[in-house]
């Protein structure tokens, strides 16, 4: 263990000062937490794994400093400017080998690059975006004898594909010209059980928007969220993209940044001419009882 008045460095490995380091299986439930969301902060990782928070910090920086987490360096202006104290954690490529290892993980099931130190700013307030959505939606499901929140790795593959990164990059033509092709920001699924005992899935589709896009553009070759409102109402017209869900009903979730935001987007769903039930618009779910209740 590092020395009591020795604080390390937050953004520069140290390995030796850190002290010895063996893994356990606490260990391996925070780095498989992490490879699950790509980027998460440090808060949530210690809700999801349960325990000590004090004693998960230690953990954490241990993980980090020996080379099997990453920190963003992008978060260093945010977080020494008064920001979230919550450090963002992200895998390292010794992370992802070791679940590969002892938890029989393949790499393709890990949402992990060997970029994840030096992605941008901007990429990292957009996964943080989602990851805060999902983590939120799994501590809601957790306890619920009713609901049971089912991750994109342990769904069916769509279409025979096994890549968990591209099982739901579908390419479609859009109004007869134009060939589109649509990559949700996450996957994920709600089990229901029926008083009856029946179990009914909705598959949903997630979009987080931080507003970056226009809302609308003249042209269908420029992105917009119309367009992309367009793509996924075609998306449920097409029958290989049915059959491949196997009878699975859908919506797509527009997680919007602000509520401003929100009510620009449910103004471009009520534009639309059909399909307008496909689509759910909502916003930061923080003040929400349960982000279940937005689903």
């Amino acid at each position: 263990m590092p020395r009591a008045n020795r604080r390390l460095p937050r953004f520069k490995r140290s390995p030796e000062s850190a002290g010895a380091f063996q893994m356990t299986l606490r260990d391996l439930d925070i780095l498989r937490q992490v490879a699950e969301h790509r980027f998460i902060r440090s808060n949530w990782i210690i809700q999801l794994v349960g325990g000590s928070q004090q004693h998960l910090l230690r953990r954490l920086n241990l993980l980090y400093h020996h080379g099997y987490l990453e920190r963003p360096r992008c978060q260093i202006d945010y977080y020494h400017q008064g920001g979230s104290k919550s450090l963002v954690y992200g895998l390292a490529s010794r992370g992802a080998g070791r679940l590969r290892r002892d938890l029989d993980m393949p790499f393709n099931r890990m949402d992990w690059t060997t970029r994840n130190k030096r992605i941008g700013r901007l990429f990292l307030e957009h996964t943080l975006m989602i990851s805060d959505f999902m983590v939120r939606l799994e501590l809601d499901s957790r306890g619920r004898s009713d609901r049971r929140l089912i991750h994109a790795d342990e769904l069916p593959a769509p279409g025979g594909r096994d890549n968990a990164h591209e099982l739901f990059r579908w390419s479609i033509d859009l109004s007869g010209r134009q060939r589109v092709t649509v990559v949700p920001d996450k996957v994920f699924a709600i089990d229901t059980t029926h008083p009856n005992g029946r179990v009914t899935r909705k598959l949903y589709l997630l979009e987080a928007d931080r507003g970056s896009m226009p809302v609308k553009r003249s042209r269908l070759d420029h992105s917009s969220i119309h367009k992309k409102l367009l793509t996924y109402s075609a998306l449920n017209d097409n029958s290989r993209f049915r059959d491949a869900l196997d009878g699975v009903s859908i919506k797509v979730m527009f997680l919007a940044r602000t509520p401003e935001r929100k009510s620009s987007v449910a103004q471009a769903v009520d534009n639309l001419t059909r399909h307008r039930s496909l689509f759910i618009v909502a916003t930061d779910p923080r003040n929400e009882r349960s982000t279940l209740s937005l689903l």
